[in-house]
């Protein structure tokens, strides 16, 4: 009996831990799912929060560009280990600080429930202009991305 109990439960392991990665395959998404390559977006505003999750950060801001709606957007940055390995973090990137943020919007124009952006940099009140995004993802090459120089 042992000898069908160990295979049994290491193929309940196998299969719990396969659906968990596809649940989590799902839900990561690329650049051209969500965001339009062709409607790039120059975002001016105050930071009102940051969620620090994975698999992407996502920067809260009011956009005061009277170019785009001057409303509150979401901008999704990479994951946070990506965004303090280029230098943004919970210190620099405070509810209060002034920030423009360059990237693409969402395919979903009309900005419902919420305007949402792909951030492919920031640039803070110093003058510092730092990538925000995910490398390998979609997004078009803009020179943002240093890892896609030639």
């Amino acid at each position: 009996m042992k000898k069908y109990i160990v295979p049994a439960v290491i193929s309940v392991g196998l299969l719990a831990a396969a659906s968990i990665g596809v649940t989590q395959a799902v839900a990561h998404h690329a650049f051209a799912a969500e965001f339009d390559g062709k409607a790039p977006v120059l975002l001016r505003g105050k930071v009102t929060k940051v969620e620090w999750v994975n698999p992407h950060a996502w920067v809260h801001l009011i956009n005061t560009n009277p170019d785009y709606a001057q409303v509150e957007w979401m901008v999704e940055g990479g994951t946070p280990n990506t965004l303090l390995r280029a230098g943004i973090d919970r210190n620099s990137l405070k509810a209060g600080t002034e920030i423009v943020v360059r990237g693409y919007q969402s395919k979903d124009k009309a900005c419902t429930p919420i305007c949402k952006a792909n951030g492919r940099d920031v640039t803070f009140p110093d003058g510092r202009k730092l990538f925000m995004g995910s490398s390998g993802t979609g997004a078009p090459r803009d020179g943002a991305d240093k890892s896609e120089m030639p």
